[in-house]
């Protein structure tokens, strides 16, 4: 079979890594998790996989490559998925193919303790994984997939604890970094999140005794679940019939919630910390139009991201909106092989200018964010082909100028413009007339926090835009990552 090949306009984009669901007395419990890893299918397009539970088979689990619709609604591949407990997991490629990825890679993994087997979909990035690797391996521990996740079902398997939820609170005491995990046993479902909260997770329910975890809450509504709450930062529940138990692992914490997720992340019909996500994005938009305003004729989005801040740009600007670019919804991923000829229309395969809409006119395009920059120019690239009289970029959020290094693919720090440049020098090497960002407490003002950023405790995880990281990337400093002087006191998750 011919690999996926990486999509031009994507790979100027940060990706989140994975999308995890799971789903507790519900007859045909996997067909409910299918529909739910399809609602989050933005969060991971390169493979995906379920492990069910049911009595009278037992464990049984399916791993794919490609999308979820592609797979998962298939007769044949969801018989061999019987049960009323199921989870699943969808992955994003790091690489943009799938030929350095195994199957073994992809989640949920197994593993089968004394007491029975468990399943664990994990959503994040675990920033000690290759010190935990190299002393389980050290031990006689066996690792068959590259992941950090693994190390979890490792751990679990050395804890002395007599039950699972008991083992998984030894092992997760022992990791650093961020993670939401959904896992099941024969009876059991399972969410936990870091003590910060980094990645989320939220708690539904469906008739009087059948739950379900999400990473967001689209996914809870496709199935008609209701909305219970997010589980929270450093909390653990155990579900099993119609009881959920609540505990602290981890002690008291101060939560660190990615805000990239109200900028990018999560769905815009999704709700964060009790806030709509495409209400969020719009105000960021009416931010952006008060700290950078501009004489301009057309505010258009950069489809589909851009949509919501650019409607709140115009709305305050009072710059009338337009659908400058369209957006091929059908592109998907590069379904021919990329000759140089192909490659040199770059994200001319999925965006196209409407002409007779921005000809002869001021633009401002909202777009939200700026990584390596080499989309943004060919963007500006096409809008002045069509006939623009200026194009004037507007952010939805800071310049991305550290990695992130908590579970979404990101260049590293050299690969990032804005590390590399300052906001005048991007907006030359970008060729645009002006280029504004959202400033870091305009973002916070948008997201609910009246008063900005607290610099001294900051609300967020905004380390990609300030570099301040609230977990030690210890990995990555191992390896010779610098961080920013005067955050190298970035506090650890894990059990002194």
């Amino acid at each position: 079979m011919q690999p996926f090949l990486a999509d031009p306009f994507d790979s100027d984009r940060l990706h989140e890594e994975c999308g995890i669901f799971g789903a507790i007395g519900m007859a045909d419990a996997a067909s409910f998790v299918a529909l739910g890893l399809h609602a989050l299918q933005h969060r991971g397009q390169e493979a995906g996989g379920i492990v069910t539970h049911d009595p009278e088979h037992g464990f049984n689990s399916a791993h794919r490559f490609g999308y979820v619709r592609d797979n998962f609604t298939k007769a044949d591949v969801m018989a061999t998925l019987p049960g009323p407990l199921a989870i699943g997991h969808v992955r994003y490629s790091t690489t943009g193919t799938k030929a350095n990825t195994a199957i073994r890679d992809v989640q949920p993994f197994f593993g089968e303790f004394s007491m029975g087997g468990c399943a664990i979909a994990h959503n994040g990035n675990i920033t000690n994984a290759a010190a935990l690797r190299r002393e389980l391996t050290e031990r006689g521990s066996i690792f068959q997939s590259s992941s950090d996740s693994e190390c979890i079902i490792h751990l679990m398997a050395r804890s002395i604890q007599r039950n699972i939820p008991e083992r998984m609170k030894d092992a997760l005491r022992r990791v650093e970094g961020a993670f939401s995990v959904i896992a099941m046993t024969r009876t059991k479902l399972i969410g936990v999140r870091d003590p910060l909260g980094v990645r989320p997770l939220v708690l539904g329910k469906l008739g009087d005794d059948s739950f379900a975890l999400a990473s967001e809450t689209c996914a809870l509504d496709i199935i008609g679940a209701d909305f219970v709450r997010e589980i929270e930062p450093g909390e653990m529940v155990v579900i099993s019939g119609s009881k959920v138990q609540s505990s602290r692992p981890f002690g008291p914490s101060t939560g660190r919630f990615c805000i990239f997720e109200h900028v990018y992340f999560s769905r815009p019909d999704s709700i964060i910390g009790g806030r709509s996500v495409y209400e969020t994005r719009r105000q960021i938009g009416v931010e952006l139009a008060r700290e950078a305003p501009i004489e301009a004729d057309l505010v258009c989005p950069v489809p589909d991201s851009g949509t919501p801040a650019a409607i709140g740009y115009a709305q305050e600007s009072g710059i009338p909106y337009g659908m400058g670019i369209i957006r091929n919804q059908y592109m998907g991923r590069t379904f021919i092989e990329p000759t140089e000829q192909i490659r040199n229309m770059g994200v001319r395969l999925k965006l196209n200018v409407n002409r007779s809409l921005v000809a002869g006119k001021r633009v401002v395009l909202v777009d939200d964010s700026v990584v390596r920059g080499t989309t943004s120019r060919k963007i500006k690239d096409m809008i002045i082909d069509a006939g623009a009289a200026e194009v004037h970029f507007r952010i939805a959020s800071p310049p991305t100028a550290w990695p992130c290094f908590y579970g979404v693919d990101t260049p590293e720090r050299d690969k990032l413009l804005a590390a590399q440049m300052t906001p005048e020098e991007m907006r030359d090497w970008i060729g645009v007339d002006s280029l504004s960002f959202v400033s870091l407490d305009g973002l916070y003002r948008a997201v609910g926090e009246a008063g900005g950023r607290n610099a001294g405790c900051p609300q967020y995880c905004d380390a990609c835009f300030s570099g301040d990281y609230p977990v030690s990337p210890f990995d990555q400093v191992e390896r010779g990552f610098r961080m920013r002087p005067g955050s190298e006191t970035a506090v650890s998750t894990a059990a002194e």
